[in-house]
């Protein structure tokens, strides 16, 4: 079943794909771009509330402290949902799962849509709370759901619909805060609740899709259950070497629970996968792709655009990634992911380092700022072909199926703690002005550096087969049969 035009037997996974990447990548994507969009409007709401419960104006401080919890809360209940990441598919399923994180957004929405009517501005903090639940929780299982219901040569382009879907999202949700759409003072409510609308997909079209045909057969021994899943996924009839990559996946943890987070944090036999996985997942923090949105404004202000015209210009940032995504997809199962991820981070690198020199001497020219602009929207296409897209790949290769549970739980943790570390250090990483550009080309070095130098490849490798691998690193002096043991 080898080339292009076969693989379009599997038109069920693009669709399951599909499906899943706008009720879950896609919604999170809009959640996080419009929050910027109505912070005026919620200001302003938040002093209304505050004037019409004690008969005086808040603070400006106090304003700002309510609003930078609007902002971070979000991060805190997607670590929540994280760590529930662990649990609940285990012991409920892949799908059902999906469908009640389907019903948390709903319920997240309504608390945003009557808090203006309520004069509540804490209930958009729960929405919010609730939003992020949502993200932790959809994100993590939906890449464990694609992971496992994926042949290993679509694995990879799967997994990839979400950071896809995610930049989609994103470039969408900038689009409709506009002040010509919803960035108004009456539709805020609307725009801060609309990530919830696309949650609605999922949740019908999963009844009709199967449960995870791995999670079928390696945790709950359902042979037959797990076959009519691939056959009815995978339009082919001829299973048989996929059954037995599950049969000798079950065999090998044959008698032993689903893992924990302790279990992968104290095991040598997982080191190294839990050492990629944790640089990988920080450095999609780390390497200074949120700095470079934050600094996009300034730059286009520099570069003498319109003020009109610069909000389009921040559009055409998330429509840059997007494309860079979806290119992404295309090349990971050709040009794997070690190479992807670790030659992007080192010419992340590159770029960053020449906007640093460039904004040192910005006004020696009138056309460097222009340049600065163009090399924005380089390190944002570079971030789009390898580090962002990989990230999410990279858990549901790493991990065997007794493991993979909680290494999702590890990689939301990481990824979710480390953005609300962004968020809360970056106002004084930003007093270094452009030199804080530095700090985040020496991280995607030593993070370019490691995968190049010290991962195996997992492009179109079986579980077993990157275990293997992975082995030769963590029981160097020990015999192979020590190293496959569990």
């Amino acid at each position: 079943m080898d080339g292009t035009s076969n693989k379009m037997q599997y038109w069920r996974l693009y669709l399951m794909a599909v499906v899943l990447g706008i009720g879950g990548s896609f919604q999170y994507g809009i959640q996080v771009s419009v929050v910027a969009a109505p912070a005026v409007h919620v200001q302003t709401f938040v002093n209304y509330t505050w004037m019409w419960r004690y008969q005086r104006p808040v603070d400006e401080s106090t304003k700002q402290l309510i609003w930078s919890f609007i902002v971070a809360v979000m991060s805190l209940g997607a670590w929540v949902g994280a760590i529930n990441a662990g649990s609940l598919p285990v012991k409920y399923g892949r799908k059902k799962t999906m469908l009640f994180n389907s019903i948390v957004a709903a319920v997240a929405a309504l608390f945003m849509i009557f808090s203006r009517k309520a004069k509540s501005f804490e209930m958009i903090l729960i929405g919010r709370l609730l939003f992020g639940y949502n993200a932790g929780l959809g994100l993590s299982v939906h890449l464990m759901y694609l992971g496992e219901s994926s042949p290993k040569k679509l694995r990879g382009f799967l997994t990839l619909t979400l950071p896809m879907f995610m930049a989609l999202g994103k470039m969408m949700g900038q689009i409709i805060g506009i002040k010509e759409i919803m960035g108004i003072d009456e539709m805020w409510p609307f725009l801060l609740a609309i990530s919830s609308v696309p949650a609605i997909l999922p949740f019908l079209a999963l009844c009709f899709f199967p449960e995870s045909p791995r999670h079928l057969y390696i945790d709950k021994g359902d042979r037959e259950g797990a076959k009519k899943a691939l056959q009815w996924l995978w339009q082919e009839d001829n299973l048989k070497m996929e059954l037995e990559d599950m049969q000798k996946e079950r065999e090998s943890t044959q008698g032993e629970k689903a893992k924990t987070v302790k279990d992968i944090l104290t095991c040598r036999r997982v080191r190294w996968q839990l050492l990629t996985l944790v640089l990988t997942c920080s450095a999609n923090q780390f390497c200074g792709y949120n700095a470079l949105y934050f600094y996009a404004f300034d730059i286009f202000s520099e570069s003498g655009a319109p003020e009109e015209l610069r909000e389009y210009l921040t559009i055409g940032i998330g429509a840059m990634e997007f494309i860079a995504v979806m290119l992404c997809s295309f090349l990971i199962d050709r040009a794997g992911r070690k190479k992807l991820m670790g030659y992007g981070y080192l010419m992340m690198a590159v770029a960053m380092s020449l906007l640093t020199i460039m904004l040192c001497i910005k006004d020696l020219n009138s056309w460097i700022p222009y340049v600065n602009i163009g090399l924005i929207f380089c390190v944002i296409c570079i971030y789009g072909l390898g580090p962002s897209g990989v990230a999410f790949a990279l858990p549901a290769d790493l991990f065997l199926q007794a493991w993979r549970p909680a290494a999702f739980v590890v990689s939301g943790t990481i990824g979710w703690l480390s953005m609300f570390l962004v968020g809360m250090c970056f106002s004084y990483v930003n007093g270094l002005g452009q030199y804080c550009f530095l700090i985040f080309v020496i991280y995607c070095l030593i993070s370019g550096s490691f995968m190049i130098f010290l991962v195996p490849e997992t492009k179109g490798k079986s579980m077993l087969e990157i275990m293997e691998d992975f082995n030769k690193l963590n029981y160097k002096n020990r015999e192979t049969e020590l190293a496959t043991k569990f």
